[in-house]
């Protein structure tokens, strides 16, 4: 029984209640340590204009061919005799590798003029026919030669007219064959006529072992 009179007693019965439960409460469990973090590398990640700063201004493109050899003398200027060999060695293969890819046709190192499925065809079509104007050339070097005879000048004279005439005829004849079977096969071609049979003229024009790409047809095949 408590009584008014006693408050130190009760002040003890609270002390052991307060002491007693702090020994009944369960212990908390402990948290597992975190992982420690992985160190970084000190120092922030430079910008990239400040990566330039230190490296220093870069040099413009050459503008001119005269600005580029003279780039290309101070280049040399730093390199060895064997390095210049090797780099001229190197730029010779790599000239060479491109002239018979071109010459083979590969469309990725062709001219801008011989670019595209239409100028294949009208490619095609000329080295499968024999043309008048292929034998323009060998004809000039003769008629050139028969000019010195002063007999012969007349009748040299006389030949090279009909023989521009007769090479008028077979050109008009074949720009229009051209034009009439590149649109049958490629309707939607936005070639000018005039520009198609004028590249079948110049390339008939040449003898054909000197022709570029080479010709991929044989005289007398269909194309």
């Amino acid at each position: 029984m408590k009584l008014p009179w006693k408050p130190a007693a009760t002040s003890t019965d609270d002390t052991a209640d307060d002491a007693a439960s702090t020994t009944a409460a369960p212990a908390p469990a402990e948290t597992p340590a975190k992982a420690a973090p992985t160190p970084g590398k000190g120092r922030p990640t430079p910008k990239r204009r400040d990566s330039e700063k230190r490296r220093g201004p870069v040099a413009a493109p050459p503008t001119t061919r005269a600005e580029a050899r003279e780039r290309k003398k101070a280049l040399k200027k730093t390199m060895s005799k064997d390095e210049r060999k090797a780099l001229s060695a190197e730029r010779k293969q790599i000239r060479i590798d491109q002239r018979e890819k071109m010459m083979s046709g590969d469309e990725k190192y062709l001219m801008a003029r011989d670019k595209g499925p239409v100028r294949k065809m009208v490619r095609d079509i000329v080295d499968a026919r024999r043309n008048f104007a292929g034998l323009f050339m060998p004809f000039a070097v003769l008629l050139i030669v028969a000019i010195m005879v002063p007999r012969l000048a007349v009748i040299a004279n006389l030949l090279l007219l009909v023989f521009v005439v007769f090479m008028a005829i077979d050109s008009m004849f074949l720009g229009r064959m051209v034009n009439k079977r590149v649109r049958e096969r490629y309707p939607d071609t936005q070639e000018k006529p005039f520009r198609l049979g004028w590249y079948a003229f110049t390339r008939a024009m040449q003898l054909r072992v000197m022709r570029a790409p080479k010709p991929q047809t044989k005289p007398g095949d269909k194309v």
